[in-house]
């Protein structure tokens, strides 16, 4: 495969990623684009906060699919010089799609679900560690984004000891690498709201 077929790989996975599902549910659902209400993000908890259960629940299904489908299709096609580099690059780009999204301005989502549909279809025992660590946070503190901030830092976390143990392929390192601060950075204003006391706690809706 040429250099010029690796990018149309890569930016068809970025196109798949920066479908905007949540301003299309919006659309939908309320006639409202969402990122003008809540935290602004185009992911699956504002809309759930802004339209509701049934609409956030689509978001989050189909924001995780993204990453799952642009991570599995990039492994298919980028087999050398192995699959799991095409893995990497595929969910790394549909990351990068869902939170700077052509189609919309550049004005997407925090890439949280977006990375864990990646993260699960290359390992998914460390995607179910990273969700263990969402719910815990979760439950304890009921802030989603904190939850999302502990569950991507567990995928970086628990991927070193498996690297080093040849348990997992150093390319999966390197996504969380890549993936993990790009979230982080997302969600800076989140983590603003954190430190000020004035971050929304899950079930409190935003309009």
């Amino acid at each position: 495969m040429t250099a010029l077929e690796y990018i149309g790989v890569i930016i068809l996975c970025y196109l798949i990623g920066a479908i905007p599902f949540g301003v299309i549910i919006g659309k939908v659902s309320r006639g409202i684009d969402v990122r003008q209400y809540g935290s602004g993000s185009m992911g699956g908890t504002n809309v759930l906060r802004i339209v509701g259960a049934q609409a956030g629940a689509i978001v989050f299904a189909t924001d995780i699919a993204k990453g799952a489908g642009a991570a599995a299709l990039a492994g298919f096609l980028l087999t050398s010089p192995a699959a799991e580099w095409g893995q990497l690059a595929g969910g790394a780009a549909a990351v990068v799609g869902h939170c700077w999204p052509i189609y919309i301005g550049f004005r997407g989502g925090r890439g949280i679900n977006t990375g864990f549909g990646a993260i699960l279809v290359m390992t998914w025992p460390v995607a179910l560690y990273s969700l263990a660590a969402f719910i815990i946070v979760v439950a304890l503190f009921r802030y989603v984004s904190l939850g999302s901030i502990a569950a991507s830092l567990t995928i970086v976390i628990a991927l070193i000891p498996l690297v080093a143990l040849d348990e997992e392929p150093f390319a999966y390192l390197v996504y969380g690498l890549v993936a993990v601060p790009i979230v982080i950075f997302r969600h800076r204003g989140n983590i603003q709201r954190l430190l000020a006391g004035t971050e929304r706690k899950m079930g409190e809706r935003a309009i």
